[in-house]
C-alpha cells in the first residue's frame, strides 16, 4: 500500500503537520515509544509553546532566518496558535514577559490536543526509521524501518535535531536529507549556556545582571553586539543574552561584558572622576556607588589585586585602567558551548537555500518536506522554536492539501 503521506517523527512538527492534512491516508512513524517526549520537557514541564509578541518582532527572535520562516509565521501566527489550543479547550496563560503557557501549565495538556488532533492517521511506535529513499520514476518515497518498508506520495521529515539526545533527537534527519541530496549546514549547540576559560565566578553563582551589553570577538574583531540578562551559574555563564546568541558563538571566541550601565568610553570618564572625587575613600567604599553586587564587586578587587583597602588616591594608572576593563568590557573567553544534553536547540541542519519557504518543499525533489528543528533555523528562548515547529509544520500540510 502507498500511503498519501507519511510523516517521521511525532514531536510538535510531527504531529502539528498530520493534524492539519485533511482527506488523506497518513501514517506517523515514531522511533520512541510515545509522542512528543521532547515536547513534554519544554518550559520546564510546562511548555512554554509560544509568545505573545507582535509579529514582526517574532520574525526578529530566528537571527538571520527571520526572513526564511516569515511565510510560515504568517500562515500560522503566534495568536492562531493560541486559538487553535482554545478552540480544543485548552485556556492559555500569556505572562509578563509575553510567554505564553496552557493555563494548566502541564505540556502533557498540549501533547494530548495534538495526540486528539491525528486520530484519524495510523500511528507506529517504536519503529526507528532507517533509510529513506525516492524512486523518480513512480515518484514514490519508500522508508525502511527495522520491522517492514512502507512507501508515499508525499513524505514530511520533522524528526528535529540533535539537542536534547535522549529524547530520541539524535540527528537521524540529516541522514535522511542526505540520502535525498540535501546540504547539512553544521550541527551545533543552541540555546545552550556557554563555558569559559579560567572561570572564577563559581561562588557568585545566582548573580545575575539586567539589560547589560556584551560584545563578540572573532579573531580579534569585534563580530556582533548583544543586549540582555546576564546570569553568573556555579560552571558557565548563561542567562537570556548569553543563551539567546550562543547561536553565533564558538569556542576560541572572545566575549567581553559591560557590566555597568555605560557605555565603555562613558563608563571610563565616570570611573576616573570617581576616584579622583573620592581620594580618601578607600576603593571599596568608593566603588560602592557603581550600584553593583557587592560580592561581584570584591571578586573583581580580587581579580585586579587591588587591596579592597587602599585609598584612591594611592590607586595607580595601570590598576585603574584594569579595574575599568573588567567592569566595562571584561573578557571572558570561550572554552566550549553547553553540549546537546543542555542544548534547547539545534542551530543548522538542512539547508534553508534548499527549501521553498513558501511551502516547506524540497527544492530538489517534489513532495519531500521539512518541518520544525530539522531545518537550518533556530529561534530565542521564550515559545519561538514550538512555534516555528508548528508555522512550517502547518505550511507543509496546506501545500499537501491543495494538491
Amino acid at each position: 500500500m502507498i500511503y498519501d503521506v507519511i510523516v517521521i517523527g511525532a514531536g510538535p512538527a510531527g504531529l502539528f503537520a498530520a493534524a492539519n492534512i485533511k482527506n488523506k491516508k497518513v501514517l506517523i512513524i515514531e522511533k520512541n515509544k510515545t509522542a512528543g517526549k521532547k515536547l513534554l520537557l519544554s518550559g520546564a514541564g510546562q511548555c512554554n509553546y509560544t509568545n505573545n509578541c507582535e509579529i514582526n518582532e517574532f520574525l526578529q527572535k530566528y537571527g538571520d532566518k527571520g526572513r526564511f520562516i516569515k511565510t510560515a509565521l504568517y500562515n500560522f501566527t503566534n495568536h492562531d496558535a493560541l486559538c487553535f489550543f482554545k478552540g480544543k479547550g485548552l485556556n492559555s496563560i500569556v505572562r509578563e514577559d509575553n510567554k505564553v503557557f496552557p493555563s494548566t501549565f502541564k505540556a502533557m495538556d498540549v501533547l494530548n490536543i495534538l495526540i486528539d488532533c491525528v486520530k484519524h492517521t495510523e500511528m507506529l511506535f517504536n519503529t526507528p526509521a532507517e533509510k529513506v529513499s525516492y524512486d523518480e520514476s513512480k515518484k514514490v518515497f519508500y522508508i525502511k524501518t527495522d520491522t517492514a518498508n512502507f512507501a508515499c506520495r508525499n513524505l514530511i521529515i520533522a524528526v528535529g535535531g540533535k539537542s536534547y539526545p535522549n529524547t530520541g533527537s539524535a540527528g537521524d534527519g540529516y541522514k535522511f536529507a542526505k540520502s535525498l541530496g540535501h546540504s547539512i549546514v553544521d550541527p551545533k549547540p543552541a540555546l545552550t549556556p556557554v563555558y569559559v576559560e579560567g572561570y572564577q565566578f563559581k561562588e557568585l553563582s545566582g548573580i545575575s545582571f539586567e539589560n547589560i551589553k556584551i560584545s563578540l570577538f572573532k579573531n580579534n574583531k569585534k563580530a556582533k553586539e548583544f543586549t540582555g540578562d546576564f546570569l553568573f551559574t556555579h560552571v558557565n555563564i548563561s542567562g537570556p543574552v548569553i543563551i539567546n546568541n550562543s547561536r553565533y558563538m564558538d569556542a576560541g571566541d572572545v566575549l567581553k561584558v559591560n557590566f555597568t550601565s555605560f557605555n565603555e568610553d562613558e563608563f571610563k570618564v565616570y570611573f576616573e572622576k570617581l576616584i579622583l572625587s573620592s581620594s580618601k575613600l578607600s576603593i571599596k567604599t568608593a566603588l560602592k556607588q557603581l550600584n553593583l553586587p557587592k560580592r561581584f564587586v570584591e571578586k573583581i578587587l580580587e581579580i585586579s589585586d587591588v587591596d579592597e583597602s587602599l585609598s584612591c588616591g594611592m590607586l595607580g594608572k595601570s590598576p585603574r585602567k584594569y579595574l575599568i576593563e573588567l567592569f566595562s568590557a571584561h573578557p571572558m573567553k570561550i572554552k566550549k558551548l553547553g553540549d546537546y544534553n543542555i542544548a534547547m536547540s539545534t542551530k543548522g541542519g538542512v539547508s534553508t537555500a534548499e527549501i521553498n519557504q513558501k511551502t516547506m518543499e524540497s527544492k530538489k525533489i517534489p513532495h519531500l518536506y521539512f518541518a520544525g528543528e530539522i531545518l537550518d533555523y533556530d529561534g530565542d528562548t521564550g515559545g519561538f522554536n514550538i512555534q516555528g515547529a508548528f508555522s512550517t509544520a502547518k505550511l507543509a500540510a496546506d501545500h499537501i492539501n491543495n494538491n
